[in-house]
């Protein structure tokens, strides 16, 4: 075989090489636990700042949710004025 009946398999292999590392972002190799630290160290001084940031409204779980800023404790946080 000549060199150049070997430049595709190499080339394909190396394309696939590249994609691989490239898709392989910060979040996919982070743990869970370092993941739930990262989230937990969201904090907001209250509705206030939530909804001037545009995160309004938080629902329990999200990242700086706290149930000080749920009044009614349904789970929802710096919901809209009636």
């Amino acid at each position: 075989m000549s060199a150049k009946s070997y430049a595709f398999p190499f080339g394909l292999i190396a394309a696939a090489a590249t994609l691989a590392w490239q898709s392989t972002t910060p979040a996919t190799l982070m743990s869970a636990a370092d993941a739930e630290r990262i989230e937990s160290s969201v904090y907001y001084a209250g509705c206030n700042e939530v909804r001037a940031l545009g995160k309004a409204p938080l629902y329990a779980g999200q990242p700086g949710y706290r149930e000080g800023m749920d009044g009614d404790d349904d789970g929802i946080a710096c919901e809209p004025h009636r």
